[in-house]
């Protein structure tokens, strides 16, 4: 299942129950981190990374080697690296 995001990232549910979280907007450790436009505050300029995260249908977070559940400023091939992972699960 896939979800939008506060029009800033994404959500999918897998079959296993997991959801990986992909989100490149304002605030989100990526590369619109700071961005912010008052022409057009809908619409988000593309990113050369994004900050992921991703839990189980409990509620359970995926914890990364640094101890954190969410991981910032990963490239696309991390985050499709990351997704195949989690799917996976």
């Amino acid at each position: 299942m896939f979800k939008i995001t506060d029009r800033k990232g994404f959500h999918i549910t897998f079959e296993n129950g997991w959801t990986v979280s992909v989100q490149f907007g304002p605030g989100n450790y990526g590369g619109n981190y700071d961005f912010w436009s008052s022409e057009t505050p809908n619409i988000l300029p593309p990113s050369p990374t994004a900050e992921i995260a991703a839990w189980d249908a409990s509620g359970k977070w995926h914890e990364f080697e640094e101890g954190d559940t969410v991981a910032g400023y990963r490239t696309p091939a991390q985050v499709l690296e990351f997704t195949n992972m989690i799917a996976g699960k």
